[in-house]
């Protein structure tokens, strides 16, 4: 006999579906390289401390290697000096890192990659698999929400909660699950922000 699939999952493995079509990487992490660009939304990977990047200066390997993104979001680098890397996409830190190494090399073209993301997201309440998430692209809440599974009965899926953690206080935002579900609008799926918690009640 088959096992009956509960409606609530149903439904948002579909939307979930819905809001990955046009995306060429459709958001598979097995199949996409961390922070390489931005999403169908035009949403790039914002470079947070913990973060391992791959800086590459052309025809400078001295200057070329690994750096982990320190925890007060700065990193160091022979020549140049700090400079403040966290915020900051691969593309436009790799910028940055051109303009500041041409003020004392002949040719100056840097290459930043991101090697390993240490950003995460955070889901809790009536969902299947509550938990740590890591942000290795830029996911929004309902991509985040079939990452954990779906809904347990009974979750108030029109008053989900996101608190937002910025420099000096927490921001609360909501998300009607109910009203996307109902009206199809996947154009303003908010994007989550790393150590997001998403709480479904």
């Amino acid at each position: 006999m088959m096992q009956k699939i509960p409606f609530s999952i149903l439904a948002l493995s579909i939307l979930t579906l819905l809001a990955l079509l046009g995306s060429p990487s459709a958001w598979a992490e097995e199949q996409s390289t961390p922070g390489a660009g931005p999403d169908q939304s035009g949403q790039e990977y914002l470079l947070g401390p913990g973060d391992l990047i791959q800086v590459q200066v052309w025809d400078e390997p001295e200057l070329s290697g690994p750096l982990r993104i320190r925890m007060d979001g700065r990193i160091s680098l022979p020549l140049i000096g700090e400079i403040t890397a966290a915020g900051q996409s691969p593309q436009a830190l790799a910028k940055q890192l051109s303009e500041r190494f041409g003020a004392v090399l002949a040719e100056a073209s840097v290459n930043v990659s991101l090697t390993e993301s240490n950003q995460r997201y955070y889901v809790l309440g009536k969902v299947s698999q509550p938990g740590e998430f890591p942000m290795n692209t830029p996911i929004n809440v309902l991509q985040a929400l079939a990452r954990s599974g779906g809904f347990l009965e009974w979750a108030k899926t029109s008053d989900i909660r996101i608190i937002r953690s910025t420099s000096n206080q927490n921001k609360l935002l909501n998300f009607d699950y109910d009203s996307v579900s109902k009206d199809g609008d996947l154009e303003n799926l908010p994007l989550l922000a790393p150590g997001d918690t998403i709480i479904v009640p």
